[in-house]
């Protein structure tokens, strides 16, 4: 086309002077005189506007704190400013005394203020038997909602209490530390506030009162890292402290108390039907997530940049976990899982947890496990259809002669651990055993199972999505383990064309999970 439009403009100006004759020229009558009138210069071409810098919109504050049902109400604290803009701060009360919800609203952030209580302890039993009857608050947050704290901050729902957070796929969640707000963190920036802990009445081991039975009503234990009294633990097994789901917890971890610290989320003693799902904990300055006690069902957890344990389970868990992925950062951590049913090794209930359809991605050097799955202390394990990557450290650990004895139903123990179709890739010696076992009982215990595989090449993409490697090995049904599991035809967190990690995730150097999500971990996303 550009030739052609260059070719009839010649033929034009050629057809133009071919029609300018002597006639044209000069006119009869005009005694000779030649005049021409040249056409007037055309006007320079106006120069083409500059394309506009594209501006990030900057948030706006709201005009004021919504009106909550707590009598306590919330305190406008004005308002704060980081690079994403001006957003109106309103602070929580010390505690929740009647039912409430957090709306969310554009240009607004909550604020935690020290401890926040969702209810007041209702004690070990479900009634008043105890001397401490429940008060039935439930703390509701709507999707999309931020919440942030410093220092000795954290949320704790109390027995008897409950939380009702449910965030979306496009509108997590978001708990987070003052700093982040202020956009001062970086992709290395941990332990900046508490965190989130669900207490409730379900049979925990270590009791806090030396003569209590392990399991019964009696048997209690403190939240670990507080210095006030959080209690948890109980003899009930149904019933819920409420639902988490679609959360991100960021940059948590402070110390509390005595050296002690909490993680990105803690439960104790947290019912059968609490419902977990779609959580992500990034940056804690201690574990992922710890588990004491009680039962957690959990599907799609995302642990990234943990500095200690990425997942820690303790004193009598019964836990269910299916597409799990971990990433450690390149700096201080511990194990990716570090399991203990109890410290006397003896009690009951004993710890049982069940992994399905994970990718674990290790760094460096487990600092005090020894190497990246740890398991002691007497605790039932069942690792399923996973994926364990950390060529610089050691695979597996096991520690206690407890931990590897046979099965005992009157002992509520299952036998040594369990593995099918989990593949590793790790340093040498791959198997580590201690106080009970040895490094060739372990890889006994590990090749016992079905398709697993210790030395083992990835081909994963994208950091943690399947690629041909995984694809070709056959994945075990996990479904036989408990009705919880979802059937899977593959092993690993995430084979190609799924997507349930984005959207409610956060990015970082870390691990990456895609353009469709709430951007980087360490800015506040911005709602249109």
């Amino acid at each position: 086309m550009t030739h052609l439009s260059r070719s009839l403009v010649l033929g034009c100006s050629v057809l133009a002077l071919a029609a300018c004759g002597p006639e044209e020229i000069a006119s009869p009558g005009t005694g000779g005189n030649i005049t021409i009138n040249n056409p007037p210069a055309p006007a320079p071409a106006p120069a083409p506007a500059p394309t506009p810098t594209p501006t990030q919109t900057l948030v706006t504050p709201a005009t004021g704190c919504p009106t909550i049902t707590d009598p306590a109400g919330l305190v406008d604290e004005q308002t704060i400013t980081g690079p994403t803009g001006t957003y109106r701060v309103c602070r929580l009360p010390a505690r929740f005394t009647r039912s409430s919800n957090l709306p969310y609203v554009p240009g607004l952030l909550y604020r935690m203020n020290g401890r926040v209580d969702v209810g007041t302890d209702g004690g070990p039993a479900p009634d008043a038997s105890d001397g401490l009857p429940d008060t039935n608050v439930t703390l509701g947050i709507d999707p999309g909602v931020i919440i942030y704290a410093s220092g000795e901050s954290f949320l704790n729902v109390n027995r008897g209490n409950f939380i009702d957070a449910v965030g979306t796929a496009t509108r997590p969640i978001i708990f987070t530390s003052r700093d982040n707000v202020l956009g001062l963190n970086n992709d290395t920036s941990s332990g900046q506030w508490g965190g989130v802990v669900l207490s409730g009445r379900a049979p925990v081991t270590d009791c806090v009162a030396p003569a209590a039975t392990p399991g019964t009503v009696a048997c209690e234990r403190q939240v670990e890292g507080t210095a006030a009294p959080a209690l948890f633990g109980g003899a009930t097994i149904a019933g819920s402290s409420g639902t988490l789901s679609y959360v991100q917890i960021r940059f948590s971890g402070f110390t509390l108390t005595g050296g002690s610290e909490l993680q990105s989320l803690t439960t104790g003693g947290t019912q059968r039907d609490t419902v977990f799902n779609h959580i992500m904990s990034f940056n804690s300055s201690d574990d992922g997530v710890e588990f004491f006690g009680g039962y957690v069902n959990m599907k799609y957890l995302i642990v990234v940049g943990a500095e200690d344990d990425s997942i820690d389970t303790d004193t009598g868990l019964k836990a269910n976990l299916q597409y799990v992925i971990v990433v450690q950062n390149n700096n201080v951590h511990d194990a990716l899982i570090e399991a203990d049913s109890n410290d006397l090794r003896g009690q009951i209930p004993r710890q049982d947890t069940k992994i399905a359809n994970f990718t674990f991605i290790g760094t460096n050097t487990a600092a005090d496990a020894g190497a990246q799955i740890f398991l002691r202390g007497g605790t039932d394990y069942t690792l399923v259809n996973g994926i364990v990557i950390s060529p610089t450290d050691q695979c597996l650990r096991i520690r206690h002669a407890e931990t590897v004895q046979a099965a005992d139903p009157a002992m509520d123990e299952n036998g040594p651990p369990v593995f099918h179709s989990v593949v590793m890739q790790c340093a040498a010696p791959t198997f580590i055993g201690s106080d009970g076992s040895t490094a060739e009982s372990v890889a006994a215990i590990f090749n016992a199972g079905t398709n697993n595989n210790a030395n083992y090449t990835p081909t994963l993409t994208n950091l943690f999505i399947n690629g041909a490697n995984e694809t070709a090995v056959p994945a075990f049904n996990a479904n036989t383990l408990s009705t919880f599991f979802d059937t899977t035809t593959y092993i690993g967190a995430v084979r190609p064309g799924d997507t349930w990690y984005e959207g409610w995730t956060c990015n970082s150097v870390t691990a990456n999970f895609g353009t469709n999500n709430t951007g980087l971990c360490t800015s506040l996303p911005v709602y249109m």
